[in-house]
């Protein structure tokens, strides 16, 4: 059984400062690509920022310069900072897992939270 569990979000004013945790459990072999999409209220969901397993990052241009994402391969774990908010940064956030487990190589999605930037 693997499990995401994701952690931050919340209320934050423009200009502000928010951090996501997404850690992965269980039984995991190898973990590949880690990375954020997110959803804004009525549209699509979008990816935001991923990293490699060798740390190699890429964002959406949305975001660069502003988010930085990051993992620890020791604790499963990817993190997205996210820096100067602007209201359209506001949406559900998804962590997602490219993973090695005993149903072979597969995605595995983080339950999602919400970041709401205010004008």
């Amino acid at each position: 059984q693997v499990q995401l569990v994701e952690s931050g979000g919340g209320l934050v004013q423009a200009g502000g400062s928010l951090s996501l945790s997404c850690a992965a459990s269980g039984s995991i072999s190898s973990i590949n690509a880690m990375g954020w999409y997110r959803q804004p209220p009525g549209k699509q969901r979008e990816l935001v920022a991923r990293i490699t397993s060798g740390g190699v990052a890429n964002y959406a241009d949305s975001v660069k310069g502003r988010f930085t994402i990051s993992r620890d391969n020791a604790k499963n774990t990817v993190y997205l900072a996210m820096n100067s908010l602007k209201p359209d940064d506001s949406g559900d956030y998804y962590c997602y897992v490219t993973l090695l487990s005993t149903n072979g190589w597969t995605d595995r999605w983080g339950q999602g939270t919400q970041v709401t930037v205010s004008s």
